[in-house]
């Protein structure tokens, strides 16, 4: 008789039931020291009724300052939930027709961008000490100091629009 973990497909079946059967707490407790841990944030490319975009001028952000509006994802919350708290609390804005339009990530800060094109017939109005401006662009006449991943969102999402 061969013996009881002859096969590779058999030791990984072994493997697997020892899993399912520890307890819960254990699991996760072990899946999070073996994974990275990083911020989820959700921002969006908002246009108004003239085809311009948003773009804010943020206090605490490096360079320009200039960027699209958006923020961190609290515990629990959708991401667009999260982008609607976070522009009603930065710029008192109400959003129309939101969008999924781009997901990525960055290996410093270790955070996950979850971005949505939208659109407001609201006129933003600065409520946070971040927000220094909020200012609307011609996506062919953007701020000088935006970043560059920035502006090529803007164009990704000025030719989704379209479409």
């Amino acid at each position: 008789m061969p013996g009881l973990l002859s096969s590779p497909s058999m030791l990984k079946n072994l493997m697997a039931r020892t899993w399912r059967g520890l307890p819960g707490g254990l699991r996760r407790w072990s899946l999070r020291i073996t994974n990275a841990r990083f911020t989820v944030t959700a921002g969006s490319v908002i246009f108004n009724q003239q085809g311009q975009v948003l773009l804010l001028k943020h206090r605490f952000r490096a360079g320009s300052g200039w960027g699209l509006p958006g923020g961190f994802i609290k515990r629990g919350e959708q991401p667009l939930d999260a982008l609607r708290r976070e522009l009603e609390e930065e710029i008192a804005l109400k959003i129309e027709n939101p969008q999924v339009f781009w997901a990525r990530s960055f290996a410093r800060p270790r955070q996950v961008e979850i971005l949505f094109i939208c659109e407001t017939q609201a006129v933003p109005n600065p409520q946070s000490m971040e927000v220094e401006s909020a200012v609307w662009f011609s996506a062919d006449d953007l701020p000088t100091g935006l970043p560059q991943d920035q502006k090529l969102l803007i164009e990704r999402a000025v030719a989704k629009r379209k479409v």
